[in-house]
């Protein structure tokens, strides 16, 4: 599992900017830079990134997010995948640590609740 702190580092270091030039042509436009959306065909350029904002998002397909989301749906990587590449990218070390079988219990608990949830009737 990967420390919060470490994820705070990941995410206040991956300029989306950075991030998302690495795979779409972007060019200023205002305050922000616009390209081609990655995630569709398109002619003319719907994909909007905001450096001040550190998010991005397509007008055409809806998708958005920031360089984290970029990775997982560009890359089609899990949560943890997406801050491992960002990390390598970065050079930012990640130190992983177990859970702790409280941690697991209470992750399991939460799990076996959120599916209650999403399958009773009354809600």
């Amino acid at each position: 599992m990967i420390d919060r702190s470490t994820i705070e580092r990941i995410i206040d270091a991956a300029k989306v900017e950075e991030v998302v030039s690495d795979f779409v042509a972007l060019r200023k436009r205002g305050i922000n830079l616009l390209g081609l959306c990655p995630f569709h065909d398109e002619k003319t350029p719907s994909f909007i990134v905001s450096p001040a904002k550190n998010i991005w998002k397509c007008f055409g397909c809806g998708k958005a997010g920031d360089s984290v989301r970029f990775i997982m749906e560009h890359e089609h990587y899990s949560y943890p995948e997406a801050l491992r590449f960002l990390a390598q990218k970065y050079g930012i070390i990640i130190e992983e640590k177990e859970r702790t079988p409280e941690e697991l219990m209470a992750q399991n608990e939460m799990s076996g609740f959120m599916f209650k949830m999403e399958n009773d009737p009354r809600i």
